[in-house]
């Protein structure tokens, strides 16, 4: 092979390379801008649009969305429900020291993604949510004795929550669950607190055995109440059963029944009494026999 087609097969071989090479950089390139053209926003997220830095009015819900490469890019944000755990000190109307812990449910609305991206960045729950946290905790727990802060945790807990919710929604901040996980006081008051429990225990006691005493003493006074009652009405009946008798056998006496039963009583003597007095009981017999007669 001369000198000349061996030029021309190199200049040949060199066109086929460049061609190759050109093709393979037009390919990434596609596949770049395609890239770049595409956005999938997760599930339970919102894409917050910058056009060449700038956030859109309008934000990506989730889903698979197109954008204008290399100039537009798609900051995702998350809303779902995340959680804030903190510790809190306050001081009580009582002027006792309070020491807390704390869990907020909290979550960023989607509609507001785009403001939140924009005028607070991601660091919203350190910026926002975290000082909003200790100032109403410390408002409403002045508010309460440290007794009332026991006994009336479910509404403390509530108040807390709205006052934390008036702070933060114009952000864009949706509170979802406020719990306070516990009190914590001072020894001396926690002491105080033991002492008075069992002194209403006590007291729970004892008048408890004073009303059960005086149910045992009503009881028995009851009892024996009507035990009397029994007993007299008893006697009553029984009086009433007797003058009813007496009421029967007088009625039913008559002359002759009194004298009949003289005659069966009597031992056929005389009363031997020296007197001109009719006998003491004249059964109708005479001392004299009578004459036989003619």
């Amino acid at each position: 092979m001369s000198r000349e087609e061996k030029y021309v097969n190199s200049v040949q071989v060199s066109k086929k390379a460049g061609k190759i090479t050109t093709g393979i950089i037009i390919a990434v390139a596609a596949v770049i801008v395609a890239a770049s053209s595409v956005a999938i926003v997760p599930a339970g997220h919102t894409g917050v649009v910058l056009t060449l830095g700038k956030v859109s009015n309008n934000s990506y819900q989730e889903g698979f969305h197109l954008k204008a490469p290399f100039f537009q890019q798609i900051e995702i944000m998350s809303n779902k429900i995340q959680v804030y755990e903190t510790g809190a000190t306050a001081v009580s109307k009582d002027l006792q020291s309070v020491s807390s812990n704390i869990a907020v449910n909290y979550k960023i609305s989607s509609d507001q993604s785009a403001k939140i991206y924009q005028t607070i960045g991601r660091e919203y729950e350190s910026i926002i949510l975290m000082p909003a946290v200790q100032e109403s905790m410390k408002s409403v727990t002045a508010k309460y004795t440290a007794e009332e802060l026991i006994t009336e945790r479910a509404i403390v807990g509530e108040e807390i929550k709205n006052t934390l919710e008036n702070k933060v929604n114009d952000y864009g901040i949706i509170i979802e669950k406020f719990n306070i996980v516990n009190f914590d006081f001072s020894t001396e008051f926690n002491a105080a607190i033991e002492a008075k429990q069992v002194a209403e225990q006590n007291l729970i006691k004892t008048k408890t055995e004073q009303q059960q005493a005086i149910v045992i003493a009503e009881a028995e006074a009851k009892k024996k109440t009507i035990a009397a009652e029994a007993e007299a009405k008893a006697t009553l009946t029984e009086a009433n059963a007797q003058a009813e008798a007496n009421n029967l056998i007088n009625n039913s006496l008559t002359e002759l029944i009194i004298k009949y039963e003289q005659i069966s009583k009597w031992n056929g003597e005389l009363p031997k009494v020296m007197s001109d007095a009719a006998s003491l009981i004249d059964v109708g017999i005479s001392d004299t026999p009578s004459a036989p007669a003619q």
